[in-house]
């Protein structure tokens, strides 16, 4: 971004403070109201508007993600869904979101080296009480999240209470990688990385999910291979997410002739027969469209034999936009991921690259494509890192250098 183009001290220090605040905000949201995401990301972009600039870096991102919002807007002509009026309208609801969430990113990227330094002090101690709360429910079977709701008047089923404080835990495990790499660069409080792994990993076990656990691993993994080889790690991964969306249906095809599919469908827990089941409708409906797709949202209309969405990113995009989502998909991931290589080592970037892998992975098995809080969690998590992208790190005894101009790889979808 030339000098010209960099916002005003004024402008700096509201977009840090917003950001802050948002912050602020997300771990009782998390806990209690994972869908209020969508709302407050919408509030964030549109505080921070005057503050979006897209850079030279955003360009080969900023095209997929144009191209694949047009065509799922369009493939609303064929959808075999209607939207009742525009608040049920999945096309709008991305424009706006596509606009609004790139303004929250860009005001991270955009905040005063001070604000920002606020906002991720509250991202490291946030993530951390968020993870102390999780550890408590996954410890007494969800007992804050039930004594909340008989407080207001609503009780709730100790099941659907488990469930839905659950949902906590995607939150901590999408925000932990920023969290912790600004835990220990600006609150200089790295113990407060042992109280994430914590409040994630002990409720994952003791509450029965193992999607948190599944991206945990693969951001691990991929964090530490990118921190290793920045070079070459981002385009591994780039060319391994790309080959996910372009060769889905055909993984699931080649396994189902193979024989194996129906052997593991009734060999694995009932929640991933449920995935399997889902996964064999949608590449079954997957050849009546390959090339256009069924339309968007044309998921929440093969009940039974999908409720509501495949549970599979990849899979959801061939069904709904065809082959030419797909592509869309699969470039903007390899752009995204890709843009993220460097010739010297970046733990901001190596974070990042761990943020948008647990993003990836439970894209690919828990949450559909077009669900708002979802894709709000996601720019939330993108401007996490887009803020630690542009924060120095501290030295004893030493000012704050000016941040360096490169912004590739923030991810968001």
């Amino acid at each position: 971004m030339t000098s010209a183009a960099q916002p005003g001290p004024k402008l700096a220090a509201w977009c840090g403070w917003v950001v802050a605040g948002g912050l602020a905000l997300t771990p009782i949201i998390g806990w209690l109201a994972p869908l209020a995401f969508a709302p407050l990301l919408t509030l964030m972009g549109l505080l921070t508007l005057p503050a979006l600039r897209i850079e030279e870096e955003d360009r080969p991102v900023g095209i997929a993600v144009v191209t694949l919002v047009l065509w799922a807007a369009g493939s609303s002509a064929w959808s075999p869904f209607t939207a009742k009026d525009l608040g049920e309208s999945t096309a709008a609801k991305l424009i706006a979101e596509t606009v609004l969430f790139f303004a929250a990113i860009c005001a991270a990227r955009a905040a005063s080296a001070r604000s920002r330094a606020v906002a991720l002090r509250i991202l490291a101690w946030g993530v951390a009480l968020l993870g102390v709360v999780m550890l408590i429910e996954g410890l007494t079977g969800a007992s804050l999240y039930r004594a909340v709701r008989e407080a207001i008047n609503d009780p709730i089923r100790p099941d659907l209470g488990v469930k839905n404080a659950a949902q906590g835990l995607f939150v901590l495990a999408m925000l932990a990688p920023a969290a912790a790499l600004a835990a220990v660069r600006v609150a200089r409080a790295p113990w407060l990385i042992a109280i994430m792994a914590l409040g994630l990993v002990v409720p994952s076990v003791t509450l029965g999910y193992d999607a948190p656990l599944i991206a945990l691993t693969a951001c691990v993994l991929a964090g530490l291979a990118a921190a290793a080889w920045p070079r070459w790690a981002p385009r591994g991964l780039a060319a391994l997410a790309a080959a996910f969306f372009l060769t889905a249906p055909a993984i699931v095809w080649l396994v189902r002739r193979s024989g194996w599919y129906t052997v593991l469908e009734g060999d694995v827990p009932v929640s991933w027969a449920q995935r399997m089941g889902y996964w064999r409708h949608a590449a079954d409906w997957i050849t009546d469209h390959p090339l256009r797709g069924w339309g968007l949202d044309a998921s929440r209309m093969f009940n039974p034999g999908i409720k509501l969405h495949p549970h599979d990113a990849a899979l959801q995009i061939w069904l709904e936009l065809g082959l030419i989502g797909a592509m869309a998909a699969a470039v903007f991931w390899a752009a995204l991921l890709a843009g993220m290589s460097r010739k010297v080592r970046d733990p901001a970037l190596a974070v990042s690259v761990a943020t948008g892998m647990a993003y990836l992975t439970f894209s690919a098995f828990s949450f559909g494509v077009w669900q708002e809080w979802w894709l709000a969690l996601g720019a939330l998590a993108a401007l996490s890192c887009a803020a630690l992208q542009r924060q120095p790190a501290l030295t004893k005894g030493a000012a704050n250098v000016a941040p360096r101009p490169s912004t590739a790889a923030v991810f968001s979808e």
